[in-house]
């Protein structure tokens, strides 16, 4: 009998989506490195993109990057602590750095383990995410002289990030400013520095349009390759799936009952204070799934007459007034977006299944 919550992953589709992203990326000689952090290193899934012509696999953790079994090379996208130099060493081959302190850590865990450990030094383009300030260009340069003469390190790349959490939209002048940066630390400390990461899936719409300056030859993709989403755009791009994931679980109730609650209101379970509109009585039904395993305001239903009411820890509830008549022990299904699926894959009460 299958397991409930549940969230099945459809590999033909992610196959299809990271083929025809490598292709277009190949087209405008730009190298992909796969991300695997939205499913926590998946062993099906990285098994997909192991088979993809995606150059590296990616993640944010180390935890995950310890499941990977891969000939690629491994990426760890969050920047290490110092501390943890010695198994950034041991389990990512390059890693995304902006602080001195960890360029040398790296460089003193990698002579400790008798290798050479890759860096991308990030450059923030006002994002204000991670990366040194484009704007502090001594900072820049004082940290790529920092790696140049740190043994055990190679400065092997600049890169960006955008979109995750400032939302600027990457475009042809803060990436121009990425590939200025690059241009400069070359003639500055004489390496080749072969990569220029331009960022992430939010890069793709001004790919497809050709506006991507030449010197960009490198992006971290996921959220693209399993959702299929231009991020930028905030849509599916043609030709990709957009539903390669589904979040399934069972009714455990189906009640009539008023729209709006009865009684004084104060705060719910997390602290907030909701409003409710009054719209008669409704049939309501209430899934086995809650806050800890998903986002409910990522969730579309599969069948469009049932509306998205809320959730609580535990429970998600939905408006079943106008849908076919449903039934206690009923499976709904439902297709998540990045965060909504980001918590079901971290969530251990959430069952994983695939469809081959």
């Amino acid at each position: 009998m299958a397991t409930y919550p549940r969230i099945t992953a459809d590999l033909q589709k992610i196959k299809h989506n990271v083929d025809m992203l490598c292709a277009l990326c190949a087209e405008n000689g730009v190298s992909i490195a796969a991300v695997t952090k939205v499913v926590c290193a998946d062993e099906r899934i990285a098994r997909v993109l192991e088979n993809s012509k995606a150059t590296m696999l990616a993640d944010a953790r180390t935890e995950n990057l310890a499941k990977l079994k891969t000939d690629k090379s491994k990426l760890l996208l969050r920047a290490p602590a110092p501390e943890e130099a010695d198994e950034t060493v041991a389990l990512a081959d390059i890693s995304l750095v902006s602080e001195i302190d960890t360029i040398r850590a790296l460089g003193k865990a990698a002579r400790t383990a008798g290798k050479t450990h890759k860096i991308i030094l990030m450059v923030d383009l006002g994002d204000l995410r991670e990366g040194l300030l484009f704007l502090e260009r001594e900072a820049i340069y004082r940290a790529a002289d920092a790696a140049k003469t740190e043994e055990g390190v190679e400065l092997y790349g600049v890169g960006t990030n955008l979109t995750c959490y400032g939302a600027i939209i990457p475009d042809e002048n803060n990436l121009g400013e990425l590939c200025n940066v690059a241009d400069e630390l070359r003639a500055r400390t004489g390496l080749p520095i072969p990569i220029v990461s331009g960022g992430n899936s939010s890069s793709l719409g001004l790919l497809k349009r050709g506006l991507v300056p030449d010197c960009v030859n490198h992006l971290r993709l996921g959220e693209s390759i399993m959702l299929g989403n231009d991020t930028a755009a905030c849509r599916v791009m043609n030709g990709l799936y957009g539903d390669a994931f589904t979040l399934s679980t069972r009714l455990i109730e189906v009640q009539r009952k008023p729209s709006v609650p009865i009684g004084e209101s104060g705060a719910n379970a997390f602290g907030e204070h909701p409003t409710f509109e009054s719209l008669g009585d409704q049939i309501r039904g209430i899934c086995k799934i809650g806050r800890q395993d998903t986002v409910a305001d990522g969730l579309t239903p599969r069948d469009t007459d049932i509306k998205i009411i809320g959730a609580s820890s535990d429970h998600l509830i939905v408006d079943l007034t106008n849908a076919k008549e449903y039934r206690v022990g009923d499976v709904l299904d439902f297709t998540p977006d990045y965060g909504a699926l980001l918590r079901a894959y971290t969530s251990p009460y959430v069952a994983r299944d695939y469809i081959e």
